[in-house]
């Protein structure tokens, strides 16, 4: 191979990608930069006894770490670097060890047959062919799947949630609906930011407890309301000023997508608005790798969901009765779109 040729290491890199993947979430697992966050800087052997590691892997396993920029080391101490205190620290509201440890011990065995996924179009995981809604199943029954989802669902909202909080023009709206709200993250912040915005999280009554203890203990709690709803039963949704659905509309196939949106339609005020957000494709389907690979995702875990441009987004919104349209990146992988009533 010339020294101007091809060089195949981008493909090594995206073939071997799991290494350093499955390196990532077995430290949030482990626990390591929890444990350098709390106690801080330490050696291998201290480490190891801290957090039960076995001395054959232990030392290039946190070598690895510091290749990957995920940790520091100086003087044979190990420690967080900036990225990892903020990011993968458990129990700081920046953190996305809910999020990592959702894909550790659910996805990423279900990736294992994505080439079955694609020959199907079926689920690879814990849905059976005879189930329809990929949440009502498994994942809504099983309470240690459901604590974790709702926690993972916490980490991937928070960016999101503190633009809204901070950005919005609340000035013009008085009550806010989340739907599909989890543990309550986007309206516990809205409220706690707004101090005369009403927030309301909606969502099937199996999410309602884990609602009540997370976003309960918010000083705005006067002002943030669990609603049960499902988007599919004949009931109305609860009106409001504003609707926001994160991470909802590519857990289901077209028409669905469409129902949703025409429903909400129904329930949003007269010059209200409606925020779309979630792993938004590019246009040109060519540059956002992570929305592409959501999609991917969605097609393991879900009978008929996918992910969408944002032109795609504007034109259903359109259809249910919105007007206007603007897509604006939000933080990490999320984009959001926002139109009119």
């Amino acid at each position: 191979m010339t020294a101007d040729g091809p060089s195949p290491e981008w493909i090594l890199d995206i073939g071997q990608g799991f290494w350093a993947s499955k390196t990532l979430m077995s430290a949030t697992k482990l626990g390591v930069f929890t444990e350098l966050d709390r106690n801080g800087p330490q050696t291998v052997e201290e480490l190891e006894d801290a957090l039960g590691l076995h001395p054959r892997g232990s030392r290039d396993f946190l070598d690895a770490l510091v290749a990957l920029d995920l940790l520091d080391r100086e003087d044979g101490q190990y420690r967080n670097t900036p990225e990892s205190a903020a990011f993968l620290v458990e129990g700081k509201p920046t953190s996305f060890v809910g999020w990592f440890e959702m894909i550790n011990d659910r996805l990423y065995p279900f990736w294992d047959d994505l080439e079955t996924a694609l020959r199907t179009g079926r689920t690879q995981n814990e849905i059976d062919d005879e189930q329809t809604h990929p949440f009502e199943g498994v994942i809504y029954q099983d309470d240690e799947i459901l604590e974790q989802f709702v926690g993972a669902m916490t980490s991937l909202s928070m960016g999101a949630a503190e633009v809204f909080a901070h950005e919005f023009p609340w000035k013009d709206h008085e009550t806010v609906v989340d739907l599909g709200t989890s543990e309550g993250i986007v309206p516990k912040r809205i409220a706690e930011e707004n101090d005369h915005v009403h927030a309301i999280g909606a969502d099937l009554p199996r999410i309602e407890p884990y609602f009540r203890d997370f976003a309960g203990k918010s000083p705005a709690a006067d002002r943030i309301e669990f609603q049960a709803a499902d988007f599919f039963a004949d009931e109305p949704l609860p009106a409001a000023d504003v609707y926001i659905l994160g991470h909802i509309l590519h857990d289901w196939g077209l028409d669905d997508k469409r129902a949703i949106l025409s429903k909400v339609a129904e329930a949003v005020n007269p010059g209200g608005a409606i925020v779309v957000y979630g792993t938004i494709i590019d246009e040109e389907r060519r540059a956002a790798e992570l929305p592409l690979l959501m999609s991917l995702n969605m097609l393991i875990e879900t009978p008929d969901g996918f992910d969408y441009t944002a032109g795609q987004c504007i034109e259903w919104v359109h259809e249910a009765g919105f007007e206007g349209g603007e897509a604006k990146p939000l933080p990490g992988p999320d984009t959001m779109v926002v139109a009119r009533k």
